[in-house]
This record gives C-alpha cells, sequence and structure tokens, in this order.
C-alpha cells in the first residue's frame, strides 16, 4: 500500500467515525430537549401549590419517560456495542441528566432511594455492560448527587409551603445518602467534587430543620398529625 492510499483509507476511516458522532449527536439533542420537559414538570413541584400536584406530576413525568425509551432505542442503533465507551462523552451529561430525574421521581413517588436498576427499567437499557447500551456506575451515582441539591431546594420550599415535616423526611434521607457515599473510595475526579457538594446539601438542610426546631414549629406538625 502506498502512503497516498493508505492515508486516503485512514480519511475514509475518519469520515465514517465522524458520520457516527454526528448521527449520535443528532439523537442527544432530541434527549436533552425532552430531559428539560421533565426537570421542568418535576420542579413545579417547588411551587407553593405544587406539593398537591405531586402524583399528577410524577404520571406525567413517567409519560415522558416513554419518548426517553424510544430515543434511547434509536441512540444504541448508531454504533456497535463495543464502540460504547469510544462514543461515551457525546451522552454521558444527559445520562446523568436522565437518572437524575429518574432519581427525583423515584423519591417524589415513594421517598426512598431509587435502585440502579430501576434507573435502567425506567429508561429502557441495560446495568451489566456486556448487554449493550447500559447505565455506568459512575453515571448512576452522579445523577444520585444531583438529585440530592434537588431535596436541599424542597427541603426550603417545603417551609414556604407550610409542610413542616417533609424537612425532617428529607434530612433523614440525605444524612442516610451521605453515610453510604462515605462508604466509597471515589476517585473519579468529576464524581468525588459532586459529593463535596453533598456536604453543603447536608449543612442546608440540617439549618432548615434546626430553623423549624427552634421556631418550634416541629412539635406543630407532630402535634396536626397526631389530631
Amino acid at each position: 500500500m502506498s502512503v497516498t492510499e493508505m492515508f486516503s483509507y485512514i480519511q475514509g476511516f475518519l469520515s465514517a467515525d465522524q458520520e457516527i458522532r454526528e448521527d449520535i449527536r443528532k439523537v442527544v439533542q432530541v434527549l436533552e430537549q425532552t430531559a428539560r420537559e421533565i426537570l421542568t414538570l418535576l420542579q413545579s413541584v417547588h411551587q407553593p401549590s405544587g406539593f398537591k400536584e405531586i402524583p399528577s406530576k410524577c404520571t406525567k413525568a413517567r409519560e415522558l419517560f416513554c419518548t426517553v425509551r424510544t430515543h434511547l432505542g434509536e441512540l444504541k442503533t448508531k454504533f456497535s456495542v463495543e464502540q460504547y465507551y469510544r462514543f461515551h462523552e457525546h451522552w454521558r451529561f444527559v445520562l446523568q441528566r436522565l437518572a437524575f430525574l429518574a432519581a427525583f421521581l423515584v423519591y417524589l413517588e415513594t421517598e426512598s432511594l431509587v435502585t440502579r436498576e430501576e434507573v435502567v427499567q425506567i429508561l429502557g437499557i441495560e446495568v451489566v455492560r456486556e448487554n449493550g447500551f447500559h447505565l455506568d456506575v459512575e453515571d448512576y451515582l452522579a445523577g444520585v448527587l444531583i438529585m440530592a441539591n434537588e431535596l436541599s431546594r424542597l427541603a426550603v420550599n417545603s417551609v414556604t409551603a407550610g409542610d413542616y415535616s417533609r424537612p425532617l423526611r428529607i434530612s433523614n434521607f440525605i444524612n442516610e445518602l451521605d453515610s453510604g457515599f462515605r462508604l466509597l473510595n471515589l476517585k473519579n475526579d468529576p464524581l468525588r467534587k459532586r459529593y463535596d457538594g453533598l456536604k453543603y446539601d447536608v449543612k442546608k438542610i440540617e439549618e432548615v430543620v434546626y430553623d423549624l426546631s427552634i421556631r418550634g414549629l416541629t412539635k406543630e406538625q407532630d402535634t396536626r398529625g397526631e389530631m
């Protein structure tokens, strides 16, 4: 093979690679739009009237996740299984955002931590790498940490809405989450930085609970619950 033929072959490879990346970008853009729609929907619970609408908001969000599954199904067809990490950077951010949205959705429904298996079921992808397009453990953890930040905001807005027991439940949940993350030896720099943010979320929620306590509002809520 001559030098010219060799570089012509390389150019063909680069062109094919670029076409794949462009196809992936187009699908990811649509995924990002759907993720924004779900985020807007779920974040509406922060409004004073939003707490009463949590069940209906969650139902609508699950309907939008059906669209997400369709787009992820299309994304899978753009490359072979073994090339997952070759193009991972193209969808890493949106997949983490979708993991966060799934985690926030499940928390609003059950006030529990979503498992990685539950997230992949919501998204219609795989847990195991060998089975194809999957949710990497670090992407799942990143999504959970983003949710923690959202819950710190929810704790503050719960007080504004007059729901004084919710911040206590959020505080217990976030403290358990923090304890779980302390068991992990995080060597991924971006993930470790996100975990550092969890400490501020814990502190922010503790301040909300403390403020409720010194104002006697937690006791008032307990009394209402007993009546």
